[in-house]
Order: C-alpha cells, then structure tokens, then sequence
C-alpha cells in the first residue's frame, strides 16, 4: 500500500483504525455546497504489548452553508505485522441491556462497504491476502461499519439524536464471527457495544447529548 499523501508515510506496516468521535451542531441538508478541512493533529510513537506503534490523531471539519457542521477525530494506530494472529483479550458484553440484535456480516456486505467508503485495505474482501500477509484468520469487519451500524441501532431503539457520538475497538471483528449490536440507557446517555455473536466485546461506544 502506498504510504504517504494527506496521512504521514510512517514505516510501520499494518493500519487499524482505533477510534473516533463525531460532533453534530445543526442539520445539513442535501444538495447544499460543503466545505470540509482536514488536519492531522498528532504522530506519536509508543510501545505496546506487541512492539512499537505509532499513533495518529486526524481531526476533520464539515460546514454547511448555514453554520451546521459537523466534527470528526479519527484515531489511526500503525504497526507491525505479526508473525501469528494474537488477539487481545476477550471481554464479555455487560448484562441489562436495553437491547441486543444480531447482524449478518457476509462478504458481500464488507466489500460493498468498502467500496462505498473508497477503502482498499484489502483485509476486508480479501481472505487469502488477510491470512497470508497480515494473519488475521478471517476478513476483519471494518470499524467505522461497526460504529455506523451501533449509533443506527441505538437510534432506532431510543428514537433519540446524539450530539456526540465515540467509539472504540477493542478487538478484531472476524466477519465468520458474526456480529451483535447491543446497548443500555443511562442518565442522559446510550451506552454501547459491537460483540461477536460468540460473546467478547469488539467494540465500545457512547452516544451523548441526546435531543
């Protein structure tokens, strides 16, 4: 993959998209002009229980025409490729959830949402690169498709807006996993969790400011 461009040409192979938070202010509307500005924040290299990583904080900005905008960081962790697929570990999906739904992730479904989001990270359609390159034992369902489809799970559950919307990964989605979407409400927030149907939680979210 070619290294460089907007984000920084760092010399560590394997990209993992690690987390994000998205504010909204207003509503924009289709067809409206848009102007979005985009700044990489911070590259900071640490080390990790698997070695050296590097981590980079992009920050973009959505306005609209009439002072509606939307905010976004991305936090991207770079590193390298290992020689075994060590998974971190596994943690279960908190009980009294306001609900829990289980979602087909086929392979279909992860190219189209590659396509759609101009994603070529080939660990998502591809099984033998996946496997044979990067070592993952299955195609790795993406993180923003697990953020996307929690705050559209949580919305149709509450029928509530957020202001603000943070996510997390905590563990490599496998799409032969399968995929569940659950969530609680607490005072003034939906909390939020991506699992595999097997149990372990993939992913940790929050939507807050509701309206």
């Amino acid at each position: 993959p070619k290294l460089g461009g907007f984000l920084p040409p760092l010399r560590f192979p394997r990209r993992m998209w690690a987390g994000g938070k998205v504010s909204f202010e207003g509503a924009l509307r289709i067809g409206e002009p848009l102007l979005r500005r985009s700044e990489i924040v911070s590259v900071t290299e640490k080390d990790g229980a698997t070695g050296r990583m590097a981590f980079v904080k992009v920050a973009h900005v959505i306005e609209g025409e009439n002072s509606a905008f939307i905010e976004e960081e991305q936090d991207i962790v770079y590193l390298e490729i290992p020689e075994r697929y060590t998974p971190p570990a596994k943690k279960p999906v908190p009980g009294d959830l306001f609900f829990d739904e289980s979602v087909e992730v086929d392979e279909a479904r992860l190219f189209r949402f590659s396509a759609a989001t101009y994603n070529a990270h080939r660990i998502h359609y591809d099984k033998d690169y996946a496997a044979t390159v990067e070592k993952y034992p299955g195609l790795v369902v993406h993180g923003p498709m697990q953020a996307i489809m929690l705050i559209e799970a949580a919305k149709r559950h509450t029928g509530r807006q957020p202001r603000t919307f943070k996510f997390r990964g905590l563990h490599p989605l496998l799409h032969e996993d399968g995929m569940r979407l659950t969530g609680r409400v607490t005072d003034g927030a939906v909390e939020l969790w991506a699992a595999a149907t097997v149990g372990h939680i993939t992913m940790q979210a929050a939507m807050e400011g509701l309206v």
